[in-house]
Formats: structure tokens, C-alpha cells, sequence
């Protein structure tokens, strides 16, 4: 049984996606996807999770599209038209596990490290964590095994041998298991009470 509960916070805890915005600016669902796949692509969006300022990355991707220039800048300018709002099931989870009293409880997130604070601000759920470790604070990002390792060291987790990792992403989860951690993958609040249940964390 774990004693340590490991949560991603995007897309578990709290619902984000960038067709959120685009979906108001483009005329169609089909055009906001080829935008948000083709040029605020997630490998770019990725390097901001790994430390890369705002403005720096804007500019670089307006130079290389300088045709879509109006709607980069849309990115960061309307940036909170991304989130959906918390995932109630999925808090709900968190919370029962908190009451318990028995778990530590530590989150792992790819985030620019700018714009967290704002997440800080606004769910107020968040503050259930003993800590939060911000990938774009860190300069190191999900899946490279090195911020696994840092988060270990950091809050004295050993081998992960009695820890438990949450996580929507199949890569992030997979390169979780190869370091020994682990891990579910996030579909879903209910799935994860059943999958918890399984590893005798009942909520």
C-alpha cells in the first residue's frame, strides 16, 4: 500500500485545452484543431513547461508564422479561456484521500512556471498538497526520467516503492513505471476510485 499519492494536475485535476479558446475565434471546430496542432503545437508549448519565458516563445512563433500572428498572440493574452475548470470527480478523490490522514500528498505538473501562480490563485483545492512541483520552476519536464528522479530526492521518496503516480498521459505514466513508480493512467474519476481501491486506498 502506497504512502505517497502523486498527482498531474492538467487534465486529472483540472480541465485545460487550448480548442477552448480557439473554439471562439475560429469559424469551425476542424479549423481550431489544425491551429492548435499545426502552430501552437504542443512540443512548443512544451518548452515553456521546461522553463522557456512567455514572451520569448510567442516571438519565436510569430517570426516562423508571422500569418497567424494575431492569433499566437492569442495564446498567452486570453491564456485562462483554456481551463474548464476544475474536474469535481477527480477532487472529490483527492479530498477523501486527504481526510484520511494517511497519505502524503505531493503533485507533479509540466507547467510554466509564469503562469502556475495564477492556477495557485484560483483553486484553492490545490492547497491539499503538501507540495507542488512545477516543471517549468525546475527547468526539467514529464517524461524525461530526470524530473522523476528530482522529485524523489527532493521529498525523500527513495526507490518509489511505496508511492503511487496519477497521471493522464500514457508517456508520462509509462516512463513513471520504468523508474519503478507506480502508476494510473487517468481516464476518469471513476476509474480512478476503482484503480485506488485495487492498491487498498479506498475513498
Amino acid at each position: 500500500m502506497p504512502h505517497t499519492i502523486i498527482f498531474d494536475i492538467g487534465n486529472v485535476l483540472i480541465g485545460w485545452n487550448p480548442r477552448n479558446l480557439y473554439n471562439k475565434v475560429f469559424d469551425t471546430p476542424e479549423a481550431a484543431d489544425w491551429f492548435v496542432n499545426n502552430i501552437t503545437h504542443l512540443d512548443w508549448n512544451e518548452e515553456q513547461d521546461r522553463g522557456r519565458p512567455v514572451a520569448e516563445a510567442t516571438e519565436e512563433l510569430v517570426a516562423r508564422h508571422p500569418e497567424w500572428e494575431r492569433e499566437i498572440r492569442m495564446y498567452y493574452d486570453r491564456w485562462t479561456e483554456h481551463f474548464s475548470g476544475a474536474i469535481a470527480g477527480t477532487v472529490d478523490v483527492l479530498k477523501a484521500i486527504n481526510d484520511t490522514g494517511n497519505y502524503r500528498l505531493l503533485a507533479l505538473t509540466n507547467w510554466s512556471a509564469e503562469l502556475f501562480p495564477w492556477v495557485r490563485e484560483n483553486f484553492d483545492f490545490l492547497e491539499l498538497f503538501e507540495d507542488i512541483m512545477v516543471s517549468g520552476a525546475v527547468k526539467m519536464k514529464k517524461p524525461n526520467p530526470d524530473i522523476y528522479l528530482h522529485l524523489a530526492k527532493t521529498y525523500d521518496l527513495g526507490d518509489f516503492s511505496a508511492c503511487l503516480f496519477i497521471d493522464d498521459s500514457e508517456r508520462n505514466v509509462v516512463a513513471a513505471r520504468e523508474l519503478g513508480l507506480d502508476s494510473i493512467r487517468f481516464v476518469g474519476a471513476e476509474p480512478l476510485r476503482v484503480a485506488l481501491a485495487e492498491r487498498g486506498v479506498l475513498v
